[in-house]
């Protein structure tokens, strides 16, 4: 997948060939028509593991945080998102703009969203934030949060970046009081 990857966003999805992948790769064809069957499938196995690597930082900079503070763990979630989309937007392009996905599901379901709104209704059940529905709410942030990064030159430099994730934190924990 990496060689499709870095083929896609040189080339694009339409100029670049399965015998390109497959060079790329190092592989048959026959080993890649065991896996995909087409370009669609490679684009859709990026757009998994780009949203599952997404999960994995957002989950790891959540574990850093102390077991009871809630605030802390809301602020690491949606600020390791931001990040997560900023340090990987060509390749986040590239799955949902480039070659969108077939429904607009994943903006109402999906595992970034589930894993937002289980920490949400625990904080809630911990009486750390008040919420009277945690997947709406949930559901509200992730695309609230998801419409901010998509920006054009959103978030390019330091300074930047800076601010846009001190608005992200101030605006999440303002968000569930």
């Amino acid at each position: 997948m990496l060689a499709a990857e870095r083929l896609f966003l040189d080339k694009g999805v339409e100029h670049t060939t399965i015998e390109e992948i497959t060079q790329g790769a190092a592989v048959s064809k026959g080993a890649f028509y065991l896996h995909f069957s087409s370009k669609a499938d490679v684009i859709e196995a990026l757009r998994t593991r780009f949203v599952q690597n997404l999960l994995n930082g957002i989950v790891e900079e959540v574990g850093k945080q102390g077991v009871s503070d809630w605030n802390g763990k809301l602020t690491a979630w949606a600020k390791a998102c931001a990040e997560g989309y900023l340090n990987a937007l060509p390749l986040h392009n590239l799955v949902f703009a480039v070659a969108p996905p077939p429904s607009r599901e994943g903006l109402t379901s999906n595992i970034l969203i589930d894993d937002l709104a289980e920490l949400l209704a625990a904080g809630d059940r911990e009486g750390a934030w008040p919420l009277a529905d945690p997947a709406f709410t949930a559901m509200f942030l992730f695309n609230a949060l998801h419409g901010v990064v998509n920006q054009d030159g959103v978030g390019e430099n330091g300074a930047d970046r800076a601010r846009l994730l001190g608005n992200i934190a101030e605006n999440v924990r303002r968000l569930v009081r």
